[in-house]
């Protein structure tokens, strides 16, 4: 029965990649098209109007967006006619470099609290008045910035706000509120080592970031975050209230004059501060390693990092093409073809310092492993057909589009590539930049970062060869 299973995956597999490579010119030049706003298709697959309708696509897009500043505050508004929604973030600059190993968890903490009431929004009315406009306001961090997000209707937006704004610059910060989500966070980072794959993350960032500032976790400990107090916020809160630490990002159908006058009533009294983003340094392992952490379980969780391009590298393109070829490559050799695991991945982040790696849960660890290096040596030593990489990047490209319909993704995107990314216009420039990726790009940036893997393990020492995960197999 299992060899029945594994025969039709992989011809179902065979024939799924018959028909991406046969249809991958068509696929490529219409979602160029479209980008993303339902035009109609190409129907002409000729190089030269690949390459005309990239850059049309590239000139639209940045046409959408209008820039400009109030106050030393950054504003980006993407106008999307006819959008029915509205999604803002504010974003704060620094992540983890804002913090140390005693307040870890404040910035975190600090902008859920102020989610839930504010000056001229106490908790019940603040409630109520977001249930009845189905508007969410929301905040979450990474390693390189934070967020006070806005999700709402255009009907209600002026209200949605008002109400918005109020979380930013007036959040009440009593005693309650802090108290209620203090402990709902300490609950959850108390229950972090039951979760195998959460747990595995966090040994994964204790190898990793040894010494860089990433090992600040943005979410805390339940020490840190357990002493922190309601006065605590406060003055941390007041610390980032700088228009030079903040950039604001929104999508929806809003005229850009009236969006200046809005941010100039509500924003334009901040102090500028003289805040200036610290250079984050980029990760470097000079070998490959294997950290084991012991536990019981049915099968071992497995994942390794390497070092890989930020998004202000030139060398991020190709580097995004050969991640999701090394990820088509490992799920077809461990799942399809050898049935190890059911979920093996490969993959590639985009922080300001990146990393790229593998992930496996697999009884059989070394095989798994073994199977996936062997990929990797692949793309190395093998070059690729341009075909390919042409299949590769309309199937990258179908992805990527599926994930930017919503205003919400497209103000994360123009966010992320305006705070890490080198300027948001790179939001767009890259599409292409990953069209012109070559075989011998693949080889070179396969060379020259999937390597030095740092690998943790989580499940049964007594089941991993070391050896294998650093190369050193007999």
């Amino acid at each position: 029965m299992m060899s029945k299973f594994v025969n039709q995956s992989e011809q179902k597999n065979r024939r799924r990649k018959a028909f991406r490579k046969k249809f991958s010119n068509f696929l490529l030049i219409a979602i160029l098209v479209t980008g993303g706003s339902g035009s109609s298709f190409a129907t002409q697959q000729s190089k030269g109007q690949a390459q005309q309708t990239v850059q049309s696509v590239v000139a639209k897009q940045a046409a959408l967006v209008n820039e400009f500043e109030v106050n030393g505050l950054k504003v980006l508004l993407k106008r999307r006619e006819g959008s029915l929604t509205v999604a803002a973030g504010l974003f704060i600059r620094g992540g983890a470099a804002n913090i140390n190993a005693q307040n870890a968890g404040i910035e975190t903490l600090m902008l859920s609290v102020a989610t839930e009431a504010t000056t001229n929004f106490p908790r019940a009315r603040m409630r109520s008045e977001l249930s009845r406009m189905g508007t969410v306001i929301g905040s979450s961090s990474n390693n390189d910035y934070s967020v006070l997000s806005l999700a709402t209707t255009r009907m209600h937006f002026d209200r949605s706000w008002q109400m918005f704004t109020d979380v930013a610059l007036r959040p009440s910060f009593t005693k309650e509120d802090v108290t209620l989500v203090q402990e709902r966070l300490v609950v959850s980072l108390s229950d972090d080592t039951d979760n195998p794959d959460v747990y595995l993350q966090k040994l994964q960032e204790k190898v990793a970031y040894a010494g860089h500032p990433y090992l600040n976790d943005t979410s805390g400990t339940p020490e840190t975050v357990a002493k922190l107090t309601p006065e605590d916020l406060r003055r941390y809160h007041t610390s980032l209230m700088e228009t030079s630490r903040l950039l604001l990002v929104i999508v929806g159908d809003l005229n850009p004059a009236e969006v200046r006058d809005l941010v100039t009533a509500s924003f334009g009294k901040l102090p500028r501060g003289n805040y200036k983003p610290q250079v984050v340094p980029q990760l470097a392992f000079e070998k490959s390693s294997v950290e084991i952490t012991p536990r019981e379980l049915p099968t071992n969780y497995i994942q390794g990092l390497f070092a890989a391009p930020s998004l202000t590298s030139p060398d991020i393109y190709a580097m995004r093409v050969a991640s999701s070829m090394l990820r088509d490559r490992v799920f077809e050799e461990v799942r399809v073809k050898r049935n190890l695991s059911y979920a093996p991945d490969a993959f590639l982040r985009t922080q300001a310092a990146n990393v790229g790696g593998l992930y496996v849960t697999a009884v059989d660890a070394n095989q798994s492993i073994r199977v996936m290096l062997s990929e990797i040596a692949r793309l190395q030593n093998e070059p690729v057909s341009a075909d390919d990489i042409h299949a590769v990047v309309a199937q990258y490209l179908t992805t990527y589009y599926l994930g930017q319909e919503t205003n919400a993704a497209q103000a994360g995107e123009l966010a992320q590539y305006e705070l890490i990314g080198g300027g948001w216009r790179n939001s767009v420039d890259f599409l292409e930049r990953l069209t012109a990726v070559t075989p011998a790009d693949i080889q070179r940036v396969a060379q020259k970062y999937m390597r030095n893997i740092r690998f943790v393990v989580l499940g049964n020492p007594r089941s991993v060869d070391t050896g294998v995960f650093t190369g050193q197999a007999g």
